[in-house]
């Protein structure tokens, strides 16, 4: 039987017309970024106070108070007397306590004992919520793709930060010790504003989808990236530096500004035998390194917002002039901690502005590479 010629226009099947769907790349790998956003919020939060309390346990001189390293059985404080007294007379065998507290009582332990096991707590705190939250998401799959290893980093990080944290109180309790080695408490907080760092970035990473992202990087400021990326990396060894200052106890060597004792450089800043020690131990040059280091990241900060300037995107703008602000106001908290010699209210919050320098440093960088968009009337 022969069959009717078909119209050159007639459609081919009977299947219905597939219609594109606006967004589908993004369904396709994302999981659930807005969860998974919500959750590293919280770490993010926990981290920031993580951060205030190590610096309060430091300035109370409360982190040799516990002297073994117990991660599972240490959650439990003493709940009696026999075992308050069993980590008394543990801490009553280190230096710190011959050299500095001899004569301490019960109730005076206590107070600094309750500052390094929260500390500590706290920490393990962190890693009950990375655990569960990375299960969670991990088993369900709704890690988006491409980031179950970072994620999986972060929880890596924390570990190391565990054994590093060890390693820094194990310092002090060798003879003739007082405090943790400088460069090891350095490590520490370094680590730790590490690890706040890409919580951070992983934060704003995932505030937007991965198309938009990929848009956006299109209007990018190539130079604006490059020099945050720096303004970051100095942001960083200044914070590490700060570190050093706090181990030695530094910032009340010299209360006076913005001359060392009446001279520029601090009295015989290479005393110490070997050299190198003077730079970790020697509390006039730390604090002067602090100082510098101070100096120059403020002139950075003022050349990048001052080239900042000419981007076209105004929350890009804002972010680096956010930087800067932090930058003056961060300075002067130095000055005021130099001249009062660093009482522990301020010490605590030029600690926290550091926190805040750090996040707002990493987040303009993060606008220079990924602007959000604008109209040309807003340009």
């Amino acid at each position: 039987m022969a069959t009717k010629p078909r119209s050159i226009f007639e459609e081919v099947g009977t299947a219905e017309k597939q219609v594109a769907q606006p967004g589908g790349i993004d369904r396709g790998g994302d999981g659930a970024r807005g969860a998974i956003r919500l959750w590293l919020m919280i770490l993010f939060a926990l981290v920031a106070v993580m951060i205030a309390v190590g610096g309060l346990t430091r300035l109370t001189d409360s982190g040799l108070s516990i002297t073994e390293w117990a991660p599972v059985t240490g959650a439990m404080p003493p709940l009696n007397g026999a075992a308050w007294g069993e980590a008394f007379d543990k801490y009553r065998a280190i230096p710190e306590y011959e050299l500095q507290n001899k004569g301490m009582t019960l109730a005076e332990f206590k107070s600094i004992y309750w500052w390094e096991w929260g500390h500590r707590q706290l920490g393990r705190v962190i890693g009950l919520v990375w655990a569960l939250g990375f299960v969670y998401f991990w088993a369900r799959r709704k890690i988006p793709t491409g980031w179950t290893g970072r994620l999986l980093f972060l929880g890596a990080l924390g570990g190391l930060q565990g054994a590093i944290g060890w390693w820094m109180v194990a310092s002090g309790l060798r003879p003739g010790m007082l405090d943790v080695a400088s460069y090891r408490l350095a490590i520490h907080l370094g680590l730790a504003f590490v690890i706040f760092g890409f919580i951070a970035w992983y934060i704003l990473r995932l505030s937007r989808r991965s198309a938009d992202l990929l848009q956006a990087r299109r209007s990018g400021d190539a130079a604006m990236w490059t020099l945050a990326s720096v303004l970051m990396v100095l942001t960083f060894l200044q914070i590490v530096l700060g570190a050093l200052v706090a181990g030695i106890d530094a910032g009340r060597a010299y209360p006076d500004w913005p001359l060392m004792a009446g001279g520029f450089l601090p009295p015989d800043p290479l005393g110490l035998s070997p050299v190198w020690r003077n730079f970790f131990e020697d509390a006039g040059l730390v604090q002067f390194m602090h100082r510098m280091t101070g100096y120059a990241l403020l002139l950075l900060g003022l050349f990048v917002w001052w080239r900042a300037r000419a981007v076209a995107n105004l929350r890009t703008r804002f972010a680096f002039n956010m930087v800067l602000a932090m930058m003056l106001m961060q300075m002067l908290l130095g000055i005021v901690a130099v001249i009062y010699s660093a009482p522990w209210h301020i010490a605590i919050v030029h600690q926290a502005g550091a926190v805040i320098l750090w996040v707002l440093v990493l987040r303009a960088r993060f606008l220079a590479r990924f602007p959000h968009p604008q109209s040309v009337r807003n340009t």
